[in-house]
């Protein structure tokens, strides 16, 4: 019988995001607590930039994106915010949505399926993803099990199992 596989991976659906950026920029033209703050929400290039006339603002703006996020089913872990930075009379907040396991992250996965998970299971870095075979189905679901239950610093999803 041949190999049970399935892939780890860490990707964001780009429609999802830009759904709930145009959520929260709706909310925040219409929310009367952001009226005459100069707040706004918007691409800029691959980043997210979130602006307002004083840093309690920008940070309600990032908290209003981040509550959209997750109505949209997307993990924070995901988003890496900036801190408020001064520009002008303006402060804004970079925000980059990070995709991929990174090399020492997926080997870090890696050695925990090999510690902790069932025997037989193999996991082997591909690029930006990761892949666990075993013969055994049931070794799968244990180690998707073992890595629900850890908390990594980056959004994990389980695709092509098979």
């Amino acid at each position: 019988m041949a190999d049970s596989s399935f892939d780890i991976v860490s990707k964001v659906e780009r429609q999802e995001v830009d759904n709930a950026l145009n959520q929260a920029a709706k909310e925040i033209s219409q929310r009367y607590d952001f009226k005459g703050v100069g707040a706004s929400i918007s691409w800029s290039g691959e980043k997210i930039l979130m602006e307002a006339n004083s840093e309690d603002r920008v940070k309600a703006v990032l908290d209003v994106f981040q509550s959209k996020l997750i109505k949209r089913g997307i993990s924070l872990k995901a988003l890496d915010a900036g801190e408020p930075q001064l520009s002008g009379k303006e402060y804004k907040i970079f925000a980059s949505i990070e995709e991929g396991i990174s090399q020492e992250n997926a080997k870090k996965v890696a050695k925990i399926i090999r510690d902790e998970g069932p025997k037989g299971v193999k996991a082997q870095v591909q690029g930006d993803e990761l892949r666990v075979s075993s013969k055994s189905r049931d070794d799968l679901q244990a180690v998707i099990a073992l890595l629900k239950g850890k908390d990594f610093d980056f959004a994990l999803q389980f695709v092509n199992y098979r």
